[in-house]
């Protein structure tokens, strides 16, 4: 039972550190509203699948769901505030980019 929980470990460890890259990567390189929130939204799905995973291999299921409930909910309100911030720029400038941004005045 320990290795097959090892093996399971060390899987999904590999996806959740490849899924965290390429929502960390995702952030560093756009310039695009939109697509940072969908990094921002990659990155935290790695957060969560890492959460379970370390719960099933401690023998605390129960724990790491009510951990991966809790944050999906703080997720579900950031990224709701996030895309509301982001709908009013878009009102303001007319454009999803950073660098529009940048020329706000006041």
């Amino acid at each position: 039972m320990m290795n097959d929980s090892a093996n399971i470990f060390w899987v999904f460890s590999i996806f959740t550190i490849l899924l965290f890259v390429c929502g960390f990567y995702c952030l560093m390189v756009t310039r695009n509203f939109i697509r940072a929130l969908i990094g921002l939204e990659i990155l935290t799905k790695a957060v969560t699948l890492l959460i379970i995973v370390a719960g099933y291999v401690s023998n605390r299921m129960a724990l790491a769901q009510s951990m991966a409930i809790t944050l999906i909910v703080v997720e579900v309100v950031v990224i709701a505030v996030a895309a509301g911030i982001i709908f009013g720029i878009f009102k303001k400038t007319g454009a999803l980019n950073v660098a529009k941004l940048r020329n706000l005045k006041g």
